[in-house]
């Protein structure tokens, strides 16, 4: 029997799923939203992508701030759900609002759990060199990310991989994960699988200074941050003062005793510079207020910011 389904969500990740349920068999009968938040140059206020698709095809909308009033945790009882399914909605939810659907509450999680528990699995699967991560279902508790797992789904992570790109990859995963998770469900099928706590990370928020280039780490790790950065906060350094932010990197075997920072070669495929070990070849940037370039494009503007021997 089709379920009677109450989702929560925010950004295009969260919509995606959306969109899915929406068009599955199940019956999506009102959507929680962060409330509006200002956006863009006027700074007007903007709906969420999850709202905006709620309302194209008039299904119930509801953004409270939390669920800690009897009104809001009333309001979700009046809708008498069958199962909550929640991605990426930005709110924790107390075990009250965990306990009121009739099958409780479900969450579409960006990692291969008990992998990368937090606020940005997708980053910091890159970050650390992960080779493959994934999407898992899970039933929700009052941890973060430690309920029982339902269902997973692995992808793997190539080497040009940013989290953008690994973004859409698990955006595409998710949505069919999450239906054949609801069909699990739908037919007591679901097998629920207890999380191995010993093996867990927390993959915490990404943050600017994080994104400041440290020249003395290993350029494998950097050439990591690069994308896992992308496409915020992006990477950077510094060069007179001026933020240049980064967009594409490779790793560079050169083996040389010259101070993390120095600038070994610049063509116009790339500048290599010096790391904590082996070299970065930079080959795209982005000056403040232009668009990112290739590097021989940069020279051919700035080429004496970047001469031989400098010191980043």
């Amino acid at each position: 029997m089709p379920l009677k389904i109450v989702f929560a969500g925010t950004p295009d990740f969260a919509a995606r799923h959306l969109e899915s349920l929406i068009n599955s068999e199940h019956q999506v009968i009102a959507v929680y939203s962060q409330p509006d938040r200002p956006a863009g140059r006027g700074k007007k206020l903007q709906a969420s992508p999850v709202k905006q698709l709620a309302q194209s095809h008039d299904i119930r909308v509801y953004q409270p701030e939390n669920f800690k009033s009897d009104e809001a945790q009333n309001q979700l009882a009046q809708l008498n759900a069958d199962l909550m399914v929640v991605v990426a909605y930005g709110l924790l939810l107390p075990q009250v609002i965990l306990n009121t659907p009739k099958l409780g509450c479900i969450n579409v999680h960006g990692s291969l759990l008990p992998r990368w528990r937090g606020a940005a699995p997708i980053q910091r699967a890159i970050w650390a060199g992960d080779k493959e991560t994934g999407v898992t279902i899970m039933q929700m508790d009052v941890g973060l990310d430690t309920g029982d797992m339902l269902l997973s789904q692995a992808v793997p992570i190539d080497d040009s991989d940013t989290s953008a790109s690994l973004y859409e990859k698990l955006a595409d995963i998710g949505p069919q994960a999450l239906l054949k998770s609801l069909e699990q469900i739908e037919s007591q099928q679901a097998c629920p699988i207890k999380q191995d706590d010993d093996s867990a990370n927390y993959a915490k928020k990404l943050n600017k200074t994080e994104a400041l280039i440290d020249w003395s780490l290993a350029a494998k790790q950097l050439e990591r941050n690069v994308r896992a950065f992308t496409p915020w906060p992006m990477a950077y350094f510094k060069l007179n003062d001026t933020a240049i932010k980064v967009h594409q990197a490779n790793l560079v075997n050169l083996d040389n005793n010259h101070p993390p920072g120095t600038i070994l070669q610049v063509d116009k495929t790339g500048v290599i510079v010096q790391t904590g070990n082996q070299a970065l070849k930079l080959t795209q940037l982005q000056l403040p207020g232009k668009k990112a370039l290739p590097v021989a494009d940069i020279l051919n503007a700035r080429q004496d910011w970047f001469l031989q021997g400098a010191q980043l």
